[in-house]
């Protein structure tokens, strides 16, 4: 019992020191950036008032979302708090700027967070669709994945096709190159991550797993993470030299020898240090490799972060 007791007074204590190295890394470095004070007239809209003539595909820089369709996942109150992610529809999301999504599914087509289950995929497609019908331009990296410790559902990829094909925007290295008014009337990129099942075919509808990774690593600590999202990033090509999405995700991630359990509260620790981050990439050297920035409940100011940089780029001041 003593142990137990020290041990959790070791965590608060490392808890408190890496909180207090992030607000002092921000009062000394800053979150200006160039283009940070851009801000999208129309966030459902932002890529195409950018100009989808002048947005290179791997020079945008996706504001996406982690865990995407949990926003009503488990039971309300209940067990809902520790695997809710989002608390907005995936139609909210994409109205409000989200454009890379990470989807979990199970067996029976159905979308989960590790054992805690919510809605049917078809909830999602509909809304990705509805978005698709009010807008023109706005292209979605839609990643689907068997989540961890479930079967994959029979026959997806088929299915997959059958529901978003006419979308769909064809597995093929050029599309990095491209504008997105090149790649247009296509709309999605849709990376599907079977457990067991084959991995989509080169040429294909659909992207195989290695289309888009990330360096992802379990731990509730703010500052840890920050700083591994630093190294890995650091770490890889510049997004015009590779040939797949690279992700970070600004988040931290509940640990079950903790108090503190649910998600939002402990995801706050680095929530708003996006913009941070983003300077940090500057200062560093390393902005020339961002690509997809994920975080958990997205606001609109992660979004315009994301779009700013990406307004940056086009503009040739980074």
């Amino acid at each position: 019992m003593g142990s137990q007791a020290s041990k959790q007074l070791a965590r608060r204590k490392a808890l408190s020191t890496e909180k207090k190295t992030l607000v002092e890394l921000n009062q000394s470095c800053g979150d200006v950036f160039p283009c940070s004070d851009y801000h999208p007239p129309d966030r459902k809209n932002w890529m195409s008032g950018l100009g989808p003539e002048k947005l290179h595909i791997n020079k945008i820089v996706w504001p996406g979302t982690h865990d995407s369709a949990t926003n009503k996942v488990g039971i309300p109150f209940v067990s809902r708090p520790f695997a809710q992610c989002q608390s907005l529809s995936i139609y909210r999301q994409l109205v409000r700027g989200t454009r890379v999504l990470d989807i979990r599914i199970q067996e029976d087509r159905k979308v989960c967070h590790g054992i805690l289950v919510t809605y049917n995929i078809d909830v999602v497609f509909a809304d990705i669709k509805k978005f698709l019908g009010e807008t023109e331009s706005e292209i979605i990296i839609l990643e689907i994945r068997t989540e961890f410790g479930h079967q994959d559902p029979p026959e997806f990829e088929k299915y997959l096709e059958d529901q978003l094909g006419e979308f769909l925007i064809h597995q093929d290295d050029h599309v990095f190159g491209k504008t997105i008014a090149e790649v247009l009337p296509k709309r999605i990129i849709c990376v599907w991550k079977p457990r067991k099942s084959p991995q989509p075919k080169a040429g294909g509808p659909l992207w195989s797993a290695g289309y888009l990774k990330d360096n992802w690593i379990d731990t509730d600590l703010p500052s840890t993470k920050f700083e591994s999202n630093i190294k890995h990033l650091s770490e890889q090509q510049p997004v015009t030299s590779r040939k797949f999405f690279y992700r970070v995700e600004n988040t931290v991630t509940p640990q079950a020898d903790n108090p503190v359990l649910c998600v939002k509260p402990v995801t706050r620790r680095i929530h708003g240090y996006a913009r941070l981050f983003i300077a940090k990439c500057v200062s560093q050297g390393c902005v020339d490799r961002l690509q997809i920035l994920s975080t958990d409940f997205i606001d609109e100011d992660f979004v315009d972060a994301c779009a700013g940089l990406t307004h940056a780029r086009i503009e040739g001041k980074v």
